[in-house]
């Protein structure tokens, strides 16, 4: 039992609709940004990798509502969702000016990190196609009752990126609500997007205000102390505590001060180095209390961005599969570790990797 009501897969064009930017990925492989000549380009972002991630592995029929500058690189982002399997029929693309002094796509430089250098992102987003999207851009009544969708997943990436996105997000999820699809949302706190608007401050004022139409929030101890102002006694913010012990308070807290969450989720990351971390998650439901994942110490990491994107994949994967909180906590945590192994900030799992993983298997090779 999960305590969620879920619509059944008939009578729904899609299981996920995910809201969010969708950026162009350059990543310099090995080396580093500052002296790179050459990049490979993927596609990525918060809330787009998790329905790439449920449609690429899980099979699960997916969308995406954002928006593009209508110019080649806006083609090529569309080209590489295409590539991933996700619906594109939500996309609105807008007219470009020529030089992008009123609309752009966004651009992320992300190194991947090693030993003790970390990952290292830069991002290239202002005055974005996704950013300038309005509340009513978008039929919501027509997209979640006459389309239908099961769930419904955004978060605070693309709460941030400016004025308008968060009361974007505020009608989606109202409309969604209204239909009977689930709502998740990913706290996901990234101090660039906030610094230059408030802060935290703003990053509280808004998400405070968002998640209280939310079902299943995901995040870690410096999402909920930082977008939310929960705070624990022995904690600092940065993970101080032990894991599984900060969390389960963490999530006490969360659910005390928000009673419409109904799932609370969270990846358990110590790092020890850029490329090994400890890796596991926990989750809490109202209705039956905590779940946690195997433990997987010393995990190595080749790419880490997208792990948290594609345990959330794995989780609403299992919840929407009603296979209990318990597996779908193992589902998102070993999917989320396979994310890691390869580079992009999206998932190249096969669901039966992931089955093999969950059932324990270990590395050697198949052939």
């Amino acid at each position: 039992m999960t305590g969620l009501t879920i619509r059944p897969d008939t009578g729904t064009r899609y299981d996920l609709v995910s809201l969010g930017e969708v950026m162009l990925r350059l990543d310099p492989g090995e080396g580093r940004i500052r002296n790179s000549r050459s990049f490979t380009a993927w596609e990525g972002g918060g809330e787009y990798n998790v329905a790439r991630g449920l449609r690429r592995c899980f099979g699960l029929r997916t969308a995406i509502v954002t928006a593009l500058a209508d110019n080649d690189i806006g083609w090529l982002i569309e080209d590489l969702i295409l590539q991933g399997g996700v619906d594109t029929s939500l996309v609105q693309f807008v007219p470009y000016d020529g030089v992008g002094r009123t609309v752009r796509n966004g651009l992320n430089f992300t190194e991947r990190g090693f030993g003790v250098r970390g990952a290292r992102g830069v991002s290239d987003r202002g005055h974005t196609a996704a950013s300038q999207l309005t509340a009513d851009a978008v039929d919501w009544d027509h997209l979640f009752g006459t389309l239908g969708a099961r769930w419904f997943h955004t978060g605070g990436i693309y709460a941030g990126l400016s004025e308008t996105t968060p009361d974007v997000i505020a009608a989606a999820m109202t409309a969604a609500k209204r239909h009977g699809t689930i709502v998740s949302y990913d706290l996901n706190y990234r101090p660039s997007l906030w610094r230059a608007i408030g802060g935290t401050r703003r990053a509280q004022e808004v998400n405070r205000r968002l998640v209280r139409d939310v079902d299943v929030v995901l995040g870690n101890e410096e999402d909920f102390t930082t977008c939310l102002g929960l705070e624990v006694e022995g904690t600092d913010g940065s993970l101080s505590m032990l894991p599984a012990e900060g969390f389960r308070a963490m999530i006490e807290r969360a659910a005390a001060a928000y009673p419409n969450f109904q799932i609370i989720a969270t990846t358990l990351r110590a790092v020890k180095t850029a490329t090994v971390n400890d890796w596991s998650a926990i989750a809490w439901s109202r209705s039956s209390g905590f779940a946690e994942s195997v433990r997987r110490p010393g995990l190595e990491i080749l790419d880490r961005v997208g792990g948290g994107d594609s345990f959330a994949a794995g989780l609403i994967f299992g919840l929407l599969s009603d296979m209990g909180l318990q597996k779908a906590v193992e589902y998102g945590a070993a999917h989320g570790a396979l994310a890691m192994t390869t580079p992009g900030d999206t998932s190249t799992a096969r669901k039966e990797e992931v089955d093999s993983l969950v059932a324990g298997a270990g590395a050697r090779a198949d052939r």
